[in-house]
């Protein structure tokens, strides 16, 4: 009972982070689930607005080349 037990319990502990990880890298999910609820959370307030953010740094502060404060 105890190796049918183990066997099982590794099986489990195998398959569900596999599980997850295939049913969070399915594509149509995340565009159909995910992006449709983003959007109901935060609607966007033009329909033509793009999603796209830049961010900046503070006026003032510069990053140096390796992308660091400076």
């Amino acid at each position: 009972m105890g190796v049918k037990l183990e066997v099982f319990r590794m099986t489990i502990y195998l398959t569900f982070p596999v599980a997850m990880f295939w049913i969070a890298n399915q594509a149509e999910w995340f565009e159909d689930y995910v992006i449709q609820r983003k959007r109901e959370l935060w609607p966007p307030e033009k329909e033509d607005q793009v999603s796209h953010v830049i961010f900046l740094p503070p006026e003032g502060r510069g990053l140096d080349s390796c992308g660091h404060d400076g």
